[in-house]
């Protein structure tokens, strides 16, 4: 039976540190394994990670490609399924933007929100949000609900 006390890392799997600069009778004497010249074989040398020792730098030798487009509107997406779910929670079937929020189903005002028609619904909902898609749109109206864009 093994005891805790007596474990043992298995043979092999466990290095001695790199002593390094305690004498030339160590191996690792003398430049401290640092070289003879250059920047890094002196005391306090350091360099950034990225830099490639004033060779051009990656970042700037490979082209450039690609665009953001500035006024592309970003949606919260809040498909039928999730509506479908939480019916029982809103008030009178009528969901609006606070609702939307209070379930957890946006995370922000300040976003517009997009209701779009994966799943299928048959709570009679009156639903408030920025966008709809076709599906989403007809799918609510066919349940008897309907939409109000804001």
């Amino acid at each position: 039976m093994d005891i805790l006390s007596n474990l043992k890392y298995a043979k092999g799997s466990v290095k001695k540190n790199k002593r390094v600069g305690r004498g030339e009778g160590s191996g690792h004497g003398g430049t401290a394994t640092r070289g003879m010249n250059g920047q890094m074989s002196r005391s306090g040398s350091k360099h950034r990670a990225w830099f490639e020792g004033g060779q051009m730098p990656l970042s700037r030798r490979i082209p450039k490609f690609g665009f953001t487009n500035i006024f592309k509107v970003y949606y919260q997406v809040v498909n039928l399924h999730s509506l479908e779910t939480f019916a029982p929670k809103f008030k009178d079937g009528n969901v609006t933007l606070k609702d939307l929020r209070d379930n957890g189903l946006i995370s922000s005002f300040k976003k517009p929100v997009k209701v779009l028609g994966s799943g299928k619904i048959t709570a009679k909902l009156n639903v408030e949000a920025n966008a709809f898609s076709k599906s989403a749109q007809e799918k609510i109206e066919a349940a008897g609900g309907s939409i109000k864009q804001i």
